[in-house]
């Protein structure tokens, strides 16, 4: 490798242990290290070093969170979550599944996991207390539901991992990234209850009956009316006349502030622009690594260990681990393009290796911070639930 190579490779490592130790934004960084390694070592304009910059990605998160921004704040969420509470008639074990299914339904909609997991989490923990279900059982379905849906082809991480697939030459099944993800994730929410129920830990505590479960929402109100036609209204725009979800979003979103004037700033602070910044920061520079030949000389050496499956195994376990300390979707844009020379020269499936991938990154969302940490993880202050923040 080049110095031209080792340096911006240096300059992405010593970025994730810095957004890691520090509550910073690794796009922002991203963003400041594309300028400085484009600018003065490659003598790129800035037109040049903003070629790749993703504002076909960048539209849709700002167009999803802000709807399902105004989604929360005019009350349609919580509406959603108590009548479908209300549907299981006190069988307080079917409680789990209904907010893996809100969970999935949310980002297979297009919200961020993470969003969809802060807008349920407190509802779920609440009801799991209520109802005596441990909240751990309920965190765990919670947050496997967030990802089950996390990769249609309409949410964020979905367009995310399609598009930097396509850009690299190997075009996948949005169909088979999502069903790999949901059936795995289906598949340990399963493994998660027998457990608990094996253990005999499934109800904890001293709860309410089911019947007693507060599950009155009232009628819907216009706005929640309105919000709730305009959902069904997007998913036809976008599955029957495959209009994209940035823009119908948007859309949607304006017609609400019209209706809501004097919020609308609220509704503005509700977009996501720290996930903006990640995605937009980080596949600009990962775009510039390409540019200098770092990917295809990584991707190389990797080649050189023979066996593809044993490659594409070690690339799912090393950004499987990253990802227990580092942000997902950073580490999904800066994973998928080595792929690209390994599935050019085997006969490995594109969308199952990228669908593996995917899963790796997200899966190991679940965990806590680790009991020991290391010097390099954020202290306690400056930390929150994993399902939270980790994409």
């Amino acid at each position: 490798m080049t110095a031209v190579q080792i340096i911006p490779l240096v300059i992405l490592v010593v970025m994730f242990v810095a957004a890691t130790k520090w509550p910073l934004n690794i796009g922002v960084m991203g963003l400041v290290a594309s300028f400085g390694v484009g600018y003065f070592m490659l003598g790129m304009s800035d037109r040049q070093i903003l070629e790749a910059f993703p504002a076909t990605i960048v539209l849709t998160i700002i167009g999803v969170t802000y709807f399902f921004s105004m989604a929360q704040r005019n009350g349609t969420i919580d509406l959603i979550v108590k009548g479908c509470v209300r549907m299981v008639r006190g069988k307080m074990l079917l409680l789990p599944w209904v907010f893996f299914l809100i969970a999935a339904s949310l980002t297979s909609l297009g919200t961020f996991s993470p969003a969809a997991i802060a807008l349920l989490a407190p509802a779920a923990i609440g009801f799991a207390y209520e109802s005596r279900i441990h909240p751990v059982v309920m965190g765990a379905f919670t947050v496997n539901g967030a990802h089950a849906g996390g990769f249609s082809p309409l949410s964020v991480a979905g367009v995310l991992v399609h598009d930097i697939a396509l850009r690299n030459g190997f075009p996948i099944s949005q169909a088979g990234l999502f069903l790999a993800s949901f059936a795995l994730n289906l598949l340990l929410s399963v493994l998660t209850i027998a457990l608990f129920a094996l253990l005999g830990r499934l109800r904890d505590g001293a709860g309410v009956r089911g019947q007693d479960i507060d599950t009155a929402t009232g009628r819907p109100h216009g706005q929640q009316v309105l919000t709730l036609a305009l959902i069904a209204g997007m998913l036809v725009c976008t599955l029957g006349f495959h209009m994209p979800i940035g823009f119908v979003a948007l859309s949607a979103g304006l017609l609400l502030a019209f209706i809501n004037v004097r919020e609308h700033r609220s509704f503005i602070g509700g977009i996501s622009w720290s996930t903006v910044l990640m995605v937009a920061g980080m596949i600009t520079y990962v775009s510039l690594l390409q540019h200098v030949g770092m990917i295809d000389t990584l991707a190389g050496e990797a080649l050189a260990l023979g066996a593809p499956l044993l490659i594409a195994l070690i690339l799912c376990y090393v950004i499987g681990v990253g990802s227990a300390f580092a942000s997902s979707t950073a580490l999904l844009t800066a994973f998928i393009p080595l792929a690209g020379p390994l599935l050019a020269t085997s006969s490995l499936s594109s969308s199952g290796t990228i669908a593996a991938l995917a899963v790796a990154a997200t899966v190991v969302d679940v965990s806590p911070s680790p009991p020991t940490a290391p010097w390099w993880w954020p202290t306690p202050a400056t930390t929150t639930a994993r399902g939270s923040t980790s994409s």
